[in-house]
């Protein structure tokens, strides 16, 4: 049974840092696309970022520069480094699991986890 748990999610406020977590169990993790996504209340869950198998990366516009994304495949591990923080980051965020080797749409993934709340104050 695959089981993706984020973690790190907090209230915060602008300009500050964060960092998620998300620990996968059941898959063989090293072999999947990874990648955060966000919803906030009334919009649509979007991609914030990407990680292949082999380590190459990409961003949604909005947070170029000031998020990071990275994986620890022997700790089965996801990270999301976010600083600079806007209130317009304030989401629930997601990660999320793909046999792909390259998944930059959210109908790729195979496997989500139940979110973390992050919450950006003025």
């Amino acid at each position: 049974q695959v089981q993706l748990v984020e973690s790190g999610g907090g209230l915060v406020q602008a300009g500050g840092s964060l960092r998620l977590s998300c620990a996968a169990s059941g898959l063989t993790f090293g072999n999947y696309a990874m990648g955060w996504f966000r919803q906030a209340p009334g919009k649509q869950r979007e991609l914030v970022a990407a990680i292949t198998s082999g380590g190459s990366t990409n961003y949604a516009d909005s947070v170029k520069g000031r998020f990071t994304i990275s994986r620890d495949n022997a700790k089965n591990t996801l990270y999301l480094q976010m600083n600079s923080l806007k209130p317009e980051d304030t989401a629930v965020y997601y990660c999320a699991a793909s046999g792909s080797y390259y998944a930059p749409a959210a109908n790729e993934y195979d496997y989500w986890g139940q979110g973390t709340q992050v919450t950006v104050s003025a």
